[in-house]
């Protein structure tokens, strides 16, 4: 496929890699040559130095023959007439980055597809969405839900002394053969390893598992936790994603009891109007002093989500020593997501890297369901459809040729869902769990 990529900052490099990676045919405009200057160095695509709003850029670019076209600037504005310009010159799906809610609001008096915007990605709302669920399951540090939510991916992270701790995954397996989950991969002090049956799980290990919805809270005992439910909840920062998290908490069923912290008087002002189920106070979410006064010590919950990412860290840290239950901080570099189990916060969530998901996602959109890249490990967990060409149909798990770097975890057949272990097999039309190295997940495709 071919893409053009407008806009070279975090969000198009991240994309440019991934989609390099895959084989397909990158452009990134960007009139910045500091961040070209990067691509150039680190990725195999081509670049171009332009404006995304000038008409003769979009052209250099390739626009008139792009299949697609991700506009991806730091500018709203400049995202929207970059995809006006480009469904014009031609390009066939044109998905733009719009921090503004307004186009997204039904009641909106223009659409997005009246702005030549075919997919529309709100990255704070992304970012809220996976916070929420976070903090819904207390002890996981990634939470996604595959097969209609019947299957669950779940990123653990191995308490010292828990039964899984120092044994062999087959070991285990023998033992627990009841709990219907599997190992598909495993963060040990910043490498990943794509486990098989001798590999041994040791302590502080994070650990990535495909487990059935309904065994979940077993597995998460299993491997040293207690999935105690969280009630009470700080948020330190009114910030956008702030905002959208308490609003998707006060809707929830779960009965939350919230405190949200917000420096601007008139900010915290209109989300105590809007939110009345919320005790907003107004005062530094970074200030230790007031944390501890407003009783950060008995939270279950800490969340930071201000606008000075460095300041997420430090309070989460402090919330942690504090013996907070769970730390989820906000953050914009990339090279922070995978500090975060090594300096003990629970979970580090990534705007950018939520929006380049959610972008991700939609480019694969087809056979595959869902494409999701995990916190901490160069590794996606895909689900895709098994189709009549499939190369894999009707032969058992064990005797499959698949890529180094890919491991099947689940299988959904006709309503019944599985692990998949040895014996298993795919049949046409079954949805299909597998986690994949970034350089396997071409030939993964072909596969299917």
């Amino acid at each position: 496929m071919k893409i053009l990529v407008a806009g070279a900052g975090e969000v198009g490099y991240e994309l440019g890699k991934v989609l390099s990676e895959e084989q397909h045919d990158v452009t990134i405009l960007d009139m910045r040559q500091s961040c070209l200057q990067r691509v150039v160095q680190n990725l195999d695509v081509l670049t171009v130095e332009g404006n995304a709003t000038s008409p003769n850029s979009l052209v250099e670019a390739g626009a008139q023959t792009a299949d697609l076209m991700v506009a991806v600037t730091s500018v709203d504005e400049v995202n929207i007439i970059a995809s006006m310009m480009a469904k014009r010159l031609g390009v066939g799906k044109v998905i733009a980055r719009v921090r503004n809610d307004e186009l997204s609001q039904k009641d909106s008096p223009l659409s997005p597809s009246e702005l030549g915007i075919d997919v529309l990605i709100h990255p704070e709302e992304a970012a809220a969405s996976e916070i929420h669920l976070l903090v819904k399951r207390a002890s996981a540090s990634d939470v996604v839900s595959l097969a209609d939510d019947r299957l669950q991916l779940v990123g653990l992270r191995i308490e010292k002394g828990s039964k899984v701790t120092d044994r062999p995954l087959q070991e285990l397996a023998a033992e627990f053969d009841d709990l219907q989950s599997r190992v598909v991969a495993i963060s040990r002090r910043g490498g990943t390893i794509i486990p098989r049956g001798s590999s041994i799980l040791k302590a502080n290990d994070h650990a990535f598992f495909v487990t059935k919805t309904e065994h979940l809270k077993r597995l998460i005992t299993v491997t040293g936790h207690d999935d105690k439910a969280l009630r009470r909840v700080m948020i330190a920062g009114g910030s956008e994603v702030g905002r959208l998290l308490a609003k998707k908490m006060c809707e929830d069923k779960q009965k939350w009891q919230i405190k949200l912290i917000e420096p601007d008087e008139e900010v915290a002002s209109k989300i105590a109007n809007n939110y009345r189920d919320i005790l907003v106070l107004n005062g530094n979410p970074t200030d230790p002093n007031l944390l501890v006064v407003e009783g950060i010590q008995e939270m279950d919950a800490f969340i930071s989500v201000t606008d000075d990412e460095e300041s997420n860290i430090i309070s989460c840290l402090m919330a942690k020593h504090l013996e907070v239950k769970k730390t989820v901080a906000l953050v914009s570099k990339t090279q922070y997501v995978p500090l975060s189990q090594t300096i003990g916060i629970d979970a580090i969530v990534n705007v950018k890297a939520s929006a380049s998901d959610e972008i991700h996602r939609q480019i694969r959109q087809g056979m595959m369901l869902t494409v999701k890249a995990l916190q901490g490990i160069k590794a996606e967990i895909i689900e895709v459809v098994a189709g009549k060409n499939c190369k894999m149909l009707d032969i058992p798990v064990r005797d499959l040729s698949l890529p180094e770097g890919a491991v099947l975890g689940g299988i959904l057949h006709e309503g019944n869902v599985e692990i998949a272990v040895g014996d298993s097999i795919i049949r046409k039309g079954d949805r299909v769990i597998i986690l994949a190295l970034p350089r396997a997940i071409e030939k993964v495709d072909q596969l299917f």
